[in-house]
């Protein structure tokens, strides 16, 4: 039976991309002519073991790197176009970073780490980290270092972190990666309600568990999609177990 659901609007769009390390005999093509679109709002997953090409094809969406041939155009800018725009200026409004590790300044409280991405785009940074940070339930920690707060803590001042720019577009590289059970739940609550305010989150983990509660799986392997597929039915992510 197919699918009669309407898609959703594009914010990704990427047509024939590939991705070459090195020349000659040394040369690795970690992305191979991949072609997606990712709508405006969707919770994707991109799933795959290390060496699959799903961090990659992350860097290309968030234009820390440039494919080597096809196109990666994202809320209208062609990320592989030399004259295409700013890729600093893309990434400071249009894209919101959440990693595994931290990255948090340790010798600045977590208001201070929010505001020192805040401060970069627009005024009013002060109010904005502090409802940024209210959002994620750290209203009453806010002026708490980084080693005084527990590790979902700190990834939830990186959640902040990401969303104080309010950019159409999260990605997260194994945002639960050194989390346990219960502080990975709350970090994946958070991503999900993202995405129902209608920002679009994609995921890149190899932890086939929290497929369950995206809108879309990708499947990868050896730099190519394997397989491309709707979930009918979304786990809450306070049921998803690992």
């Amino acid at each position: 039976m197919n699918d009669t659901s309407p898609r959703p609007v594009p914010l990704i769009e990427l047509d024939g991309v590939s991705k070459r390390y090195g020349s000659g005999e040394l040369a690795v093509d970690a992305i191979k002519e991949v072609s997606l679109s990712i709508g405006r709002g969707e919770l994707v997953v991109v799933l795959g073991p290390s060496g699959s090409g799903k961090t990659t094809l992350l860097n290309l969406i968030g234009g820390i790197e440039t494919p080597t041939s096809g196109r990666v155009v994202v809320d209208g800018t062609d990320l592989g176009d030399p004259d295409g725009g700013d890729l600093t200026g893309y990434r400071r409004e249009t894209v919101g970073f959440v990693f595994q590790f931290f990255n948090l300044v340790p010798t600045l409280t977590g208001l201070e780490n929010v505001q020192l991405v805040a401060e970069l785009d627009r005024p009013d940074a002060g109010d904005r980290s502090e409802t940024a940070l209210r959002s994620v339930g750290l209203g009453d920690r806010m002026d708490h270092f980084p080693g005084a707060l527990s590790g979902g803590q700190q990834q939830r001042v990186a959640i902040a972190r990401a969303m104080v720019k309010e950019p159409p577009l999260l990605l997260c590289d194994e945002p639960t990666g050194s989390l346990d059970l219960d502080m990975g739940r709350q970090v994946l609550e958070l991503l999900r309600s993202a995405a129902t305010d209608g920002r679009t989150v994609l995921i890149v983990t190899h932890n086939a568990a929290i497929a369950g509660m995206a809108d879309r799986v990708i499947r990868m392997g050896s730099g190519r999609v394997v397989s491309d597929e709707p979930v009918r039915s979304p786990t809450p992510a306070s049921e998803i177990r690992w």
